[in-house]
């Protein structure tokens, strides 16, 4: 028998499911209509056959994001409302009996499953939409070899973090979620600053920047922002996609600044400064530390409410599950109380996925500002286009759409705006 709060859950499934279908028509229809003429904006510089790539490159990703979607829904009343999780939950606790192996056990089990459901999708959009598009560069030996990297270094690094949490939960009193709350934080500090030199170089190869004169431009660059890095590094991108992109990543002493190859052998030197003038304005104007400082509030307030409800029998029968012990609810259950969190969360949060993409892309216009004081706003309008067309992004998105999910302005929008600055 259905609770409330399972009621509640199906109809904010159904809605976050409406919604994202009708704007995901929206969009299709959008770019159809525009398909057979580049915007007046971009009419000398993109050719019309590169529009209509990119017009047909976004549908078929929107076609093949509406099926995931489904699938997803379906894969997610499966674990819950048609015994999915229960039969796991049983099977292994026959298994292990109660206790962290249990807990872990049911985790990785989670973990695993979803990965595989996961993997004919993630086959389809590399092998044959990337390729049909001619932006796949990766083999199946590297395909495969990327996913069991990722399974590896997901094991040694989640395990001992979640049997962390786990044993939080169970041993530190009410204000569990406070101390997993901190471990949690520092974990995410310590990614930061280990992540480009311990776990980038274990799936591509980084090698300093040999261009002695685009170095130079760069430093000079670096020299004018006040921006201090522990090097500027040349990844190999292509080896997997012929997309191209510019980052900095890493935290403190640890910054290093990365160039894809595939950019750098596309845009002109100043175009290429232009593209990280936009990159360190998000460091400069600390849009950066600004969101680590919102997510680790929204994490708190997150982990807060799971402290509650991982103490309420409704959550778990609400979502298709009976908990192992009733009598022992506060620890055998932990487990299964992260993974119903972490179901049943986007559900009720989606409808607030405006609120981040607003943030974004206010964050974006101020970085081209930026660049635009320090570099050329035509070179960095002349580096947009290019990369516009060759990573095949849309010059025509549907304007709600766009508001709802993009990060980024739309290109119209945003070269607008920079051609202002002129």
């Amino acid at each position: 028998m259905y609770s409330l709060f399972s009621v509640l859950f199906i109809i904010f499934l159904l809605v976050s499911l409406g919604v994202r279908f009708w704007l995901s028509s929206r969009h299709i229809r959008h770019i159809l209509q525009h398909r057979q003429a580049v915007p007046p904006e971009f009419a000398e510089k993109i050719p019309l056959a590169a529009h209509q790539k990119a017009a047909d490159y976004t549908i078929a990703k929107t076609k093949l994001g509406m099926l995931v979607m489904l699938f997803n829904a379906a894969v997610l009343v499966g674990f819950t409302f048609f015994g999915g999780l229960q039969w796991l939950s049983v099977e292994l606790f026959k298994l292990t009996g109660p206790g962290m192996g249990y807990q872990l056990s049911l985790l990785a089990s989670f973990a695993l499953i979803s990965s595989l459901l996961e993997l004919p999708f993630d086959y389809y959009s590399q092998f044959v939409l990337e390729e049909k598009f001619g932006f796949n560069k990766m083999t199946l030996g590297l395909f495969f070899g990327d996913m069991l990297k990722s399974a590896a270094l997901g094991a040694a690094i989640g395990l001992p973090l979640v049997w962390v949490v786990l044993a939080l939960m169970e041993k530190s009193g009410d204000l569990w979620w406070l101390y997993a709350w901190i471990v949690w934080s520092v974990f995410q500090l310590l990614m930061m600053v280990i992540f480009p030199t311990v776990i980038a170089p274990l799936f591509n190869k980084f090698t300093p920047l040999a261009d002695d004169a685009l170095r130079s431009r760069i430093e000079g660059l670096m020299q004018r922002v006040g921006f201090a890095s522990s090097g500027l590094f040349v990844m190999d991108g292509s080896k997997r996609s012929a997309h191209g992109n510019a980052y900095f990543s890493g935290f403190g002493a640890a910054k290093r600044i990365v160039f894809f190859d595939t950019l750098l052998s596309r845009l002109a030197p100043q175009e290429i400064e232009a593209v990280l003038a936009h990159e360190l304005g998000h460091f400069k104007l600390k849009h950066i530390v600004k969101r680590i400082v919102v997510m680790f509030i929204v994490s708190l307030g997150f982990l807060a409410l799971l402290g509650f409800l991982k103490q309420q029998v409704w959550f778990y029968t609400g979502l298709g599950v009976t908990p192992i012990l009733l009598t022992d609810l506060l620890s055998n259950n932990d487990a299964m109380a992260l993974i119903l969190f972490m179901l049943s969360l986007p559900v009720f949060t989606f409808l607030l996925s405006p609120l981040t993409s607003i943030s974004s892309r206010k964050h974006e216009f101020e970085a081209d500002a930026f660049a635009a004081k320090y570099t050329s706003a035509d070179d960095l309008v002349a580096a947009l286009v290019k990369l516009y067309e060759d990573n095949a992004s849309t010059l025509t998105p549907d304007p709600l759409h766009s508001a709802f999910y993009d990060s980024h302005p739309p290109a119209s929008v945003r070269i607008n705006k920079l051609l202002m600055v002129n």
